[in-house]
């Protein structure tokens, strides 16, 4: 029998090599740090200080701004030096909050107290996790405590861990599950608490070999999870797809949450974040970052406090041993280009990635000549071709008449095609304008 995997996807330089094998490096902060109160999908958290107000490790500084949206924790203790607009990694300028770190990492009252969670009910583990202000830390945002919530937790029968990290150069997720695989069991072992009736899968890889091997030890006595090895290809972590090759054939679109297939998906870091607040008294405060690529000294993942300056980030992996022509946030599928280092880390962080040549200012867009590539690849079975043309046009009706909005925007096609056309980038403003459109005339 094969190993799991879903139909379609590429195969690009993995580039796990540069910082798969350096242990996580913890550094301190050292300026003031910045906490945007939108860091997740959904509305903007409501900030709860002020400029002058002492705050402290673990406390929550900005709340929940309705059902889709999540508290903002402070990962230092200081002082709120203002409330004011700042650069995010995606270009926008959001409203954040800014804390003088005043080096002394003092906490609130019970931070990091151990807590047995088979004490607690299923509510009391969700309150928890939405304290804590955890959202999907693999970039989505997604609420995580929304996510732990469906319509019916008896018709849950597959909890996911999305192990994959099927991103090239980004090593986070692996490096985690080679240091703290009994917190990503234990938080895994939270979720299944809440899902009586659910089976815990964790789908990673066939090219994490050693990771496989401890997982599937600290596991082996445990009748309610199994680890599955899955085929190294891209969009492998994408959610759908991971769906579809853990479970033997199921299948979401646009239109459906994972729990209408029975399933609930996390990642790596957002289930060990789970362990971290429920069994650790520790809400989200800090968050591994990969930070690598051939311009860097010295690639390797950190783990860092939210609101810490990339900056930092950078300095601590020994700066650019050459000028990069790329920076990246994220990796190079499905991450954002940089034009400044002067933002925060943020929830949905995940990767600095720093190259020396930018291959794809390098090449000319040609026509399309008709080679059919990005229709074998599409791991959604659409047809960029034809949407391209209905993007070209600006025909939203057209755009949606291809199933344009089922695009996962994960890169394969603009990766594959031979023409060098922008496929992915045009697809993205397209599902932002049919969106749009959508919520004006509702």
């Amino acid at each position: 029998m094969g190993l799991s995997t879903f139909i379609g996807g590429v195969h690009p330089y993995e580039g796990k090599e540069l910082s798969s094998d350096k242990p996580i490096q913890v550094i301190q902060p050292k300026g003031e740090l910045v906490f945007p109160v939108s860091q997740h999908i959904g509305a903007p958290a409501k900030p709860l200080v002020a400029k002058g107000d002492p705050v402290l490790v673990g406390q929550k500084i900005a709340e929940a701004g309705g059902f889709i949206s999540a508290n903002v924790i402070c990962s230092v203790s200081g002082t709120v030096k203002g409330i004011e607009p700042r650069l995010v990694a995606n270009g926008s300028v959001v409203q954040s909050i800014i804390v003088e770190n005043d080096g002394e990492y003092r906490t609130i009252e019970g931070f990091g107290e151990k807590r047995d969670y088979t004490t607690l009910s299923k509510q009391e583990i969700r309150d928890i996790v939405k304290e804590a202000g955890i959202v999907g830390l693999g970039g989505a945002g997604f609420p995580t405590n929304v996510k732990l919530t469906p319509k019916d937790d008896a018709a849950i029968d597959y909890v996911i861990v999305n192990a994959a990290e099927c991103e090239p150069y980004l090593t986070s997720d692996y490096r985690m599950m080679m240091e703290q695989p009994e917190k990503l069991i234990g938080g895994l072992k939270v979720m299944l608490r809440i899902f009586e009736n659910a089976k815990g899968v964790i789908g990673i890889e066939e090219n994490k070999p050693e990771a496989i091997k401890k997982l599937q030890e600290l596991v082996k006595d445990e009748p309610k999870i199994e680890v599955c090895t899955l085929k190294t290809k891209y969009p492998q972590g994408g959610e759908r797809f991971l769906i579809y090759a853990v479970t033997g054939g199921r299948e979401i679109n646009s239109t459906m949450l994972p729990a209408d297939a029975g399933c609930i998906v996390d990642n790596v870091d957002t289930v060990i974040s789970i362990y971290n607040a429920v069994c650790e008294s520790t809400p989200l405060i800090r968050k591994i970052v990969t930070v690598t690529g051939d311009a860097i000294a010295d690639p390797r993942n950190f783990e860092v406090r939210l609101g810490t300056n990339y900056q930092e980030v950078l300095e601590a992996a020994g700066g650019f041993k050459q000028e990069p022509e790329k920076m990246i946030s994220g990796g190079p599928m499905m991450g954002q280009a940089l034009f400044s280092l002067d933002i925060p880390v943020m929830k949905t962080s995940s990767a600095l990635l720093c190259l020396t040549h930018d291959e794809v200012a390098a090449q000319e867009e040609t026509p399309c000549i008709r080679c059919g590539r990005c229709i074998e690849v599409c791991p959604e079975h659409i047809v960029p071709q034809m949407m391209m043309a209905a993007a070209e046009r600006n025909d939203l009706a057209l755009f949606e008449k291809y199933n344009g909005m089922e695009c996962c925007e994960c890169g394969s096609c603009t990766f594959i095609c031979p023409a060098h056309r922008p496929l992915t980038q045009a697809f993205k403003e397209m599902r932002k304008s049919v969106a749009a459109a959508k919520r004006k005339k509702a």
